[in-house]
C-alpha cells in the first residue's frame, strides 16, 4: 500500500497521479502530489515504478502501515524508490536487469543463442 510521498525528493511531474489505476493521489497546491485515498490503493507498484525521483514508498502489504514511515530510514535502507531498482528502471539501471524479472531476451547478454 502506498505509504510516502517524499516532498523532498518529488519533483511534481504527476507521473503518480497519472499511472495509478485507483486514483489514489490529487495534485497538492504546491504541485507535490498527496496520498488521498490510501485505502483504495491496489498495491500495484505502478506509481512507484514511474516515479523518475524515487520519490514515493508503497509497502508490500495491503493494509497501511501502524505509523508512518521514517522517510530518512527508508532513504538509508534503499527502499525508497526500491521497487524501481529491482526492476531495472531509472537510477542504478545496469544492464542485464532485465534478468530479474524473466528470462534473457534473444540477442541480449546473458541469451543463449544457437
Amino acid at each position: 500500500m502506498i505509504e510516502l510521498v517524499s516532498r523532498a525528493r518529488c519533483i511534481a511531474c504527476d507521473k503518480c497521479v497519472e499511472v495509478c489505476p485507483t486514483g489514489v493521489f490529487d495534485t497538492g497546491e504546491d504541485g507535490v502530489p498527496v496520498i488521498a485515498r490510501q485505502a483504495d490503493c491496489q498495491t500495484c507498484f505502478m506509481c512507484e515504478a514511474y516515479c523518475p525521483a524515487d520519490a514515493l514508498f508503497v509497502a508490500p502489504r495491503a493494509h497501511p502501515l501502524p505509523e508512518p514511515p521514517d522517510e530518512t530510514a527508508l532513504a538509508e535502507s534503499g527502499l525508497l524508490g526500491g521497487y524501481r531498482r529491482q526492476i531495472g528502471w531509472g537510477h542504478g539501471r545496469t544492464p542485464g536487469a532485465r534478468l530479474a524479472v524473466g528470462p534473457a531476451l534473444p540477442g541480449s547478454a546473458g541469451a543463449i543463442v544457437s
